[in-house]
């Protein structure tokens, strides 16, 4: 597989497809409010997605996760935008990333600031953020945890703070899967993409092989969440000369909150 060689000569992995993220069964869920929506194994079997709960404000097991951000947040697969809108409502500086376009556009109708952008790709305030969320099962993009986790470091300040959620169950697993409403009337099924599952235990597995360390563990209604702190020693390989340079810029470069401050400003 090929990779991708920036200016400065720093080497950024692949990333993989996330298309069926913008594909017609997720969009609609979104416009809509609710599912049915699933993903769907190879073999048949099938994972609800709680489109209903991603599209509510946030809850008391959200809350459980956003009162313990540090910074500047910034929330990988933020779908319809509770948490942004529920983070930017209580003053905190935060920006969504989702590769759905439906889900950007519900997350700036809440309020809250998002960027039509995949984790892979070049971001806003890369090193400078103070927390980064991989709440929903997030921790599954691109099918590679690891990569993931690296990816995440080089977002993160030295000391940066990720808060995850994990699977209620002892998993380790990774999948191929596609996006599912059950309608039989579709011209064509969604394209499938590789999926993670990983539970509490797996993920401090491969966070502890990384240098990552685990700050605390907990369980709200139900779900269940990890906070690790990125060491402040550890340059991961996707971080460059470029995002220094740009430090000065980068505050420009993010959509404004509705106070017309954005999210990095003054960090």
């Amino acid at each position: 597989m090929s990779r991708t060689v920036p200016r400065h000569g720093t080497v950024r992995p692949p990333h993989p497809d996330t298309s069926s993220w913008s594909t017609d069964p997720y969009a609609d869920a979104l416009r809509n409010g609710h599912g049915p929506l699933f993903l769907r194994r190879t073999d048949g079997w099938l994972l609800p997605l709680d489109v209903e709960r991603w599209c509510a404000g946030a809850d008391s097991a959200d809350l459980s996760a956003l009162h313990r951000c540090e910074g500047p947040v910034l929330d990988i697969g933020c779908g319809p935008g509770r948490l942004v809108a529920a983070l930017a409502a209580r003053g905190h500086r935060a920006l969504g990333i989702d590769v759905s376009e439906a889900a950007v556009a519900r997350t700036l109708r809440l309020g809250g600031s998002a960027l039509h952008r995949s984790v892979f790709e070049p971001l806003p305030g890369e090193g400078r953020w103070g927390t980064v969320l991989l709440v929903d099962g997030n921790i599954g993009i691109g099918g590679d945890p690891r990569g993931l986790l690296h990816r995440t470091a080089a977002l993160l300040a030295p000391g940066g703070l990720l808060i995850a959620e994990t699977a209620p169950q002892d998993i380790d697993e990774r999948v191929r899967v596609r996006l599912d409403d059950g309608r039989a009337d579709r011209a064509a099924p969604a394209a499938p993409f590789p999926w993670a599952r990983l539970g509490t235990p797996a993920l401090l597995r491969c966070a502890g092989l990384l240098g990552w360390t685990a700050v605390d563990q907990w369980e709200a209604d139900g779900r269940t969440f990890v906070s690790l702190r990125r060491s402040r020693s550890v340059l991961t390989t996707s971080q460059s000369a470029d995002s220094t340079n740009s430090a000065a810029v980068i505050s420009s470069q993010l959509p404004r909150n509705t106070s017309g401050e954005s999210p990095l400003a003054g960090s």
